[in-house]
């Protein structure tokens, strides 16, 4: 379930799957491209997304992730916060982890608690992520985190991240909602520009055949299986490599 509620003109966006702790399965990806639409429609001038408690979003909802539909409507759900003219904020508090990190790194910027972990456990799964989110990572966590993240599946807490510059302001929902107040009240064609010049200059990676043929290899691995097996079993997964 997608909540949409309206302050003014900002939009507050919450992932409400609290008996899944916010892990999003393939309807609540399409119901948050439905939130971008509206929020457009309904004339935002700054969206706020957010989760209800426990979490932001604790990652994919293992039980509905297929490379199928449920990527294509992952892809689309993160490129849409990124693609809005409008700014975009994440208000996390508690754990936003795999997708839950990609949805915090596709917004513009971040509010966190001291409570919230970040994190791309997608080595302990047997299960790897498309090049944007690669790309994106390492953009808005820096390199060395992106690279701790991917290849170690190593989580940061806010205070680590705040002192990189990937998480911008320690803080609750309602601070990020007082951040973007007053960001809706500045020149909306100028904050529209510059978010273009600053997805513009990051534009997203070219379709590249070899890093895309060893993701989907990992995808359809038996490794991918038994991390799955192993997550629903509540177990150590043993991989082979193939």
């Amino acid at each position: 379930m997608v909540r949409v509620e309206w302050n003014e003109r900002v939009v507050v966006v919450t992932i409400d799957r609290s008996e899944r702790r916010n892990a999003v399965d393939h309807a609540t990806l399409v119901s948050l491209a439905e939130a971008q639409r509206a929020a457009m429609d309904g004339g935002a001038l700054v969206l706020v997304l957010t989760g209800a408690p426990p979490a932001f979003c604790s990652g994919a909802d293992l039980t509905g992730v297929e490379t199928g539909e449920f990527v294509d409507a992952l892809v689309t759900a993160l490129r849409g916060f990124a693609e809005m003219p409008i700014p975009t904020i994440a208000a996390i508090d508690g754990p936003a982890l795999g997708a839950g990190t990609q949805l915090a790194i596709a917004c513009d910027l971040r509010v966190a608690s001291s409570t919230s972990t970040f994190g791309i456990p997608a080595a302990k799964l047997g299960l790897a992520v498309d090049h944007w989110t690669v790309e994106r990572l390492a953009r808005e966590f820096g390199w060395p985190i992106a690279r701790a993240m991917l290849l170690s599946a190593q989580p940061y807490h806010t205070d680590q991240l705040i002192a990189s510059g990937g998480i911008h302001r320690h803080g609750s929902l309602g601070d990020a909602l007082t951040w973007a107040q007053e960001i809706a009240a500045l020149a909306p064609l100028t904050i529209s520009a510059h978010k273009l010049g600053l997805e513009r200059s990051a534009l997203p990676p070219a379709v590249d055949e070899l890093y895309e043929s060893a993701r989907a290899a990992a995808w359809a691995s038996n490794d991918a299986e038994e991390g799955r097996t192993a997550f629903f079993e509540k177990r150590r997964p043993h991989f082979h490599g193939n």
